[in-house]
């Protein structure tokens, strides 16, 4: 029904309908829409042709990333791209909260692994597979994801840690280079195509971050040392040296400018990987420091002219091959940089000793010049994969942690495409028994084992037919007989092998395997296997000899000899070697063969990849010429058809990638019920506490079921309870994920409001205590205080009280004798009579207050004549401007009051001669011989220059 919003609901319904005809028509008619279809399992319908439209289509849009379900599908833009791979793009991806919602990248797939490890759901290691044919951009895809993994598992907390992180994350860049320089080359199909292969282990901490990492390499193409296909070159290292060493170390290795090396062909192509300073610097960053780099390029130098070291047929068995024109300079150019004696080079290069009878006797042979030619090869490529196993073992030294520091992982593993060229040897064979693996890897996990899980754990589910690889596998290492166990034991036997004996004995052994072949209009010996990937011819002359790899002891005690210090360290002297060597009879053990050896490290590797969370990075190559904007169909076609990319987008679009045990997932999520409101009737009742009662795991499906209902009944999520697992989408996951992020979110909060108000409480607990103690403390300061000054006017006035009464009692004593005295010889005239009753007012005023003006009088300092007067008037209140006032006598060149006398206590008559206030008119001055006592002691004390 259309409904009208603000008033033009017709017109955007009219609108509408006419938009939605318009994409119709435009996605039934073109290829425009199709460019926008991130996800292969959103073509309709899945088909190779659509799903080879839709990569075409994105691929001339120049988006090279496209989701294939389960599988990230990645084109070879075959041009550079920097924007694609910034750091803010990393950011971005690291930072979102739904990687998936941006366009498919390979940084959504590392995110996705990073947050998987995070999230420590089992198994919590994880592993991304990069696979696809040579050129088709693993080795950048690789690179680009060890980038990716520096950046966002690099965020230390301390000034310190961030140094250490810095440190390792630019070591585990670094190592990316020397590898490359020494185990890559230019191919027919790639211009630096891996002739190894690695498994790289990101170990992380127990707070995801990058403690360290660990190589492990895998069938080094060592054989590409001595011997190249046309249209190939060598080890990108040695025209690394060849094209950047400097004038004088060009001197020190004997490569002059212009040098022609047979082991060194096309030196004239420039690739962006002859970068030699690029080689440098990060050997050095890995701890290799200049004198062993010299070191090492000194001795790929001395391989450079040992390889032209070329013999001639002697014509006689009896003599040793000689040399051919100009041989000679390079076997003692390369006897110098190796660090050898050149007489003993060449004649372990051209003599076989021989070992033979019960006495051990030793035989000298000549060999001949096919002879000559292996043992020179052989010697090359030894010296070359002890150097590369020492290199790998000093950058793992370099960037490896230790056992305690990291918890988990991420392993990206990056091996040789799939090959097939007009010459395909033992080299070929492992590197496509690899791939078969792999696929078979994929095939198992993602194909048969998913299906198979739906059936089982009851779930209704179609099954979807798949080309199963395994019928390939049986073939190349099955038992009892496969090629590979057939071509072990030619090398068993100990015996000479033609290349047609074991043709014969691979199609007689083999008869009836549906992947077995043979080119019958080929002129050499030859066998051909149907791999998932397509047919390849395999020869079989070579087949015995390259799985055995023999290294004749001659060669081995010839580099045991070398002053060298590199090739000393690479072949270190053991003095245990002489008694072992070539056992006899019974007591010789089995030969452990290049295929076995091979074989066992690839299981191993296997191994570690069940024991993880496996992500799939599908390369594909558009073009065989590595060029830019074209994209050719058949090749493309040939590639989706191999590695089953229809029916993976068809299990991923019909199927539940995500599968969780019953008791894990209510480990999990079981606090979702958070999110359920109080009021909700689930199938179990009300919660009486909102969600947060604790009740025992459910385990049954059908309890299960009904605690998921509660969890999700908002959430209209595909899920599904089989007998022991959930089953889910990627897309449920993501609800899931972000509901259990919303209640420990909540959870955080209630947490942080808890903390919160104890630390509140806790404060205001602390802020009373605080006070209380503060009023405590002040308020016995104050009583201290209170108690000192008690204390001190106590004793103020005890010393009053004592300095009054002596000064009474000596005043009294003074009057008393000056009265007698005066009696004896002035008497009083008989007209005396008592004073008036002003004065008696004022002689007890100045009894009660004379020693307050005593204090101030002295304490008048400076102020004299006329108003010390008005301080004493005004201190003792006398009255002025009376007729009678009295006049203070005072001494006239002192300042102060020379003495004040009170009537004694018990005496009825006032001494107005004996005191030093004398009324004018009825005491005359006193003289200074009249003066004794107390009032002697202040006249002296007022005399001018008294001090």
């Amino acid at each position: 029904m259309l409904q009208q919003v603000n008033g033009h609901g017709s017109g955007s319904a009219a609108h509408g309908g006419e938009s939605l005809r318009e994409d119709l028509q435009e996605f039934l008619g073109g290829e425009a829409p199709l460019q926008q279809l991130d996800d292969l399992t959103k073509v309709n319908p899945v088909t190779l042709e659509t799903v080879l439209r839709c990569l075409q289509a994105r691929y001339m849009a120049d988006t090279f990333y496209t989701n294939a379900g389960c599988t990230l599908v990645a084109m070879n833009p075959f041009k550079p791209v920097p924007q694609l791979y910034s750091p803010e793009l990393m950011q971005e991806y690291h930072a979102a909260s739904q990687p998936q919602t941006l366009k498919p990248h390979i940084f959504t797939v590392g995110e996705q692994t990073y947050r998987n490890v995070k999230s420590l759901m089992e198994p919590v290691n994880q592993s991304i597979v990069v696979s696809g044919e040579s050129g088709a951009g693993k080795t950048w895809t690789s690179r680009c994801l060890m980038k990716f993994y520096a950046v966002v598992a690099a965020s230390p907390t301390s000034w310190e840690s961030h140094k250490v992180a810095q440190r390792i994350e630019q070591r585990i860049l670094n190592s990316n280079p020397v590898m490359e320089a020494f185990g890559n080359a230019c191919t027919l199909r790639n211009n630096n195509s891996s002739r190894f292969g690695k498994f790289i282990q990101l170990q992380l901490n127990g707070a995801q971050q990058m403690t360290g990492a660990a190589v492990q390499t895998y069938l080094l193409e060592k054989t590409r040392v001595a011997c190249q296909a046309p249209s190939e070159r060598n080890f990108h290292i040695f025209y690394q040296i060849y094209k950047g060493a400097h004038a004088e170390e060009r001197v020190r290795w004997c490569l002059p400018e212009g040098a022609t090396f047979s082991w060194l062909p096309h030196p004239e192509r420039t690739l962006e990987e002859d970068c030699f300073e690029v080689t440098r610097e990060a050997m050095l960053h890995l701890g290799i420091d200049a004198p062993t780099q010299n070191n090492i390029f000194q001795a790929l130098a001395g391989l450079l002219h040992l390889g032209n070291t070329q013999f001639a047929d002697s014509g006689n068995e009896a003599q040793p091959c000689p040399l051919v024109d100009d041989a000679q300079c390079s076997v003692g150019t390369s006897a110098l940089l190796l660090g050898l004696l050149e007489d003993h080079l060449l004649e372990t290069l051209r003599i076989r000793t021989i070992q033979a009878g019960r006495g051990r006797q030793v035989f000298r042979k000549p060999c001949s010049q096919a002879e000559c030619d292996t043992r020179r090869d052989c010697l090359a490529k030894l010296v070359y994969a002890r150097l590369f196993d020492w290199l790998v073992s000093v950058i793992n030294s370099s960037i490896c942690a230790a056992p305690d520091s990291w918890t988990t992982f991420i392993g990206l593993l990056d091996v040789y495409g799939f090959e097939s060229f007009p010459n395909n040897s033992l080299e070929q064979l492992c590197i496509n028994y690899a791939n078969e693996k792999l696929q078979q890897h994929f095939v198992a996990h993602y194909l048969r084992a998913q299906q198979e899980e739906y059936a089982v754990e009851g779930l209704e589910w179609s099954f979807v037919s798949y080309q199963d690889n395994q019928p390939c596998l049986d073939l190349i290492e099955g038992s009892p007989v496969s090629i590979c166990s057939l071509i072990n034991e030619e090398c068993r036997l100990n015996r000479p092998s033609s290349a047609a004996q074991l043709q014969t004995r691979i199609e007689s052994a083999l008869t009836g395997r549906p992947r077995l072949g043979r080119d019958r209009l080929s002129p050499e010996p030859n066998f051909i296997v149907l791999h998932y990937a397509g047919p390849v011819r395999y020869r079989t002359a070579g087949l015995v000899e390259k799985n055995k790899d023999p290294v004749p002891p001659e060669l081995t005690r010839l580099l045991q000899q070398s002053q060298d210090p590199l090739l000393k360290v690479l072949f270190p002297a053991d003095p245990e070697e002489k008694s072992q060597e070539e056992p006899s009879g019974q007591n010789r053990a089995p030969v452990l063969t290049v295929v076995s050896k091979f074989k066992a490290s690839l299981e191993q590797l296997l191994q570690v990849l069940h024991g993880t969370t496996p992500h799939y990075i599908r390369c594909i190559k558009p073009n065989s010429q590595a060029q830019a904007q074209i994209f050719h169909r058949e090749e493309v076609l040939s590639q989706l058809e191999a590695c089953g990319l229809v029916e993976t987008i068809h299990i991923s679009a019909a199927g539940f990638p995500i599968r969780v045990s019953h008791r894990n997932f209510v480990e999990r999520y079981e606090l979702l019920r958070r999110l359920r409101p109080a009021t909700t009737l689930g199938r179990h009742g009300p919660c009486p506490d909102g969600g947060r009662s604790e009740r025992p795991p459910c385990t049954e499906p059908a309890t299960l079921r009904g605690l998921l209902q509660e969890i999700l009944h908002a959430l209209p999520a595909p899920l599904h309870c089989g007998r022991t697992k959930v089953f889910m989408t990627d897309s449920t996951l993501e609800l899931l994920e972000c509901a259990r992020a919303q209640v420990l979110e909540q959870c955080a909060r209630h947490i942080q409001r808890g903390w919160r108000r104890h630390r509140c409480r806790t404060q205001a607990r602390r802020r009373r205590a605080a006070v209380l103690i503060q009023a405590a403390v002040r308020s016995w300061l104050a009583r201290k205080h209170v108690r000192r000054l008690h204390a001190a006017a106590t004793v103020i006035k005890r010393a009053w009280r004592e300095w009054r009464i002596r000064m009474a009692f000596l005043a009294s004593e003074e009057l008393d004798g000056v009265e007698e005295k005066h009696s004896s010889q002035a008497p009083c005239s008989p007209s005396s009579s008592p004073l008036p009753l002003a004065q008696t007012r004022l002689q007890g005023a100045i009894t009660r207050l004379w020693p307050l003006g005593l204090a101030l009088a002295n304490a008048a300092v400076g102020v004299h004549g006329f108003q010390r007067k008005l301080v004493v008037f005004a201190c003792l209140q006398l009255p002025v401007g009376s007729p009678r006032s009295c006049a203070i006598q005072t001494a006239q060149e002192q300042a102060g009051v020379l003495s004040i006398r009170a009537l004694p206590q018990g005496s009825i008559r006032f001494h107005c001669r004996k005191s030093p206030l004398r009324y004018a008119d009825t005491c005359p001055g006193p003289s200074p011989d009249s003066v004794t006592g107390f009032n002697q002691i202040l006249l002296e004390r007022h005399r001018p220059g008294h001090v």
